[in-house]
C-alpha cells in the first residue's frame, strides 16, 4: 500500500515529496527538447541482489567498487535515472525531471536518437527474470499518471522498456514485467 500522495513540481522538476538524493551523472536537456517519453528498466546491484543501498550509491557516484567483484566491471560508468523503485515500493529521485539523466544510453524512438535528451528514466530494483512486487507495480502507476498529467505528450503508447529504445544492447525491464497489469494502473 501506498504511503505517500506524491505532486510533480514543474519549476524544480521534483516529484514531491519523494526523497532526493542528487545524482552528480546528468546535464542539461537541449533547448527546446520537450519530454515526451517515460523508459523503464531494471537494475539490482550486485546482480539479483535486492536491499542494498548499491544502486543509490551508484547513482551518486560513491559506490565502493571494491565491495563486489561485479562492481569493478561497471567502475567506469556514469549512471543515472530520474526516478528508482525498490522492490518495497520506496522511491528515490536523482535527477529532476527537467534535466537530462543518463539512463538510456545508445538509443533511439521512432526514429529519435538519444533518449535521454526527451525522456525520464524510471528504474525498478529487480531483474529479467524475478518478478517486480505489486509496490513496485502500484508506486509505478501512481508515479506515470502524475508524470503524464505534468508533461502531456507523454501518451500511453510513450512508455516502453530500455529495451524497446536499445534493442540487442539492453533487455529490462526483461520478460517477468507484466505490461498489461501496468497499463491497467495507468488508464
Amino acid at each position: 500500500m501506498l504511503t505517500h500522495t506524491y505532486t510533480v513540481n514543474r519549476q524544480s522538476g521534483l516529484l514531491e515529496p519523494a526523497v532526493y538524493r542528487p545524482s552528480p551523472h546528468y546535464d542539461e536537456r537541449p533547448a527546446g527538447t520537450g519530454i515526451d517519453l517515460i523508459v523503464i528498466h531494471g537494475i539490482s546491484l550486485p546482480p539479483g541482489e535486492f536491499g542494498s543501498n548499491a544502486v543509490e550509491a551508484f547513482f551518486c557516484g560513491h559506490l565502493d567498487f571494491t565491495r563486489h567483484p561485479y562492481y569493478a566491471t561497471i567502475a567506469s560508468l556514469k549512471v543515472s535515472s530520474h526516478l528508482f523503485i525498490q522492490r518495497t515500493g520506496y522511491l528515490i529521485q536523482f535527477v529532476p525531471f527537467t534535466k537530462r539523466a543518463w539512463h538510456a544510453g545508445e538509443s533511439f524512438f521512432q526514429g529519435r536518437m538519444r533518449c535521454n535528451d526527451f525522456s525520464i528514466g524510471i528504474e525498478l530494483e529487480g531483474t529479467d527474470e524475478i518478478p517486480y512486487t505489486s509496490q513496485q507495480y502500484e508506486q509505478l502507476g501512481q508515479v506515470i499518471r502524475l508524470l503524464m498529467q505534468a508533461y502531456p505528450a507523454i501518451t500511453k503508447e510513450r512508455i516502453v522498456g530500455h529495451a524497446d529504445i536499445a534493442p540487442g544492447r539492453k533487455t529490462d525491464p526483461g520478460p517477468v514485467f507484466d505490461w498489461d497489469y501496468l497499463r491497467k494502473l495507468i488508464a
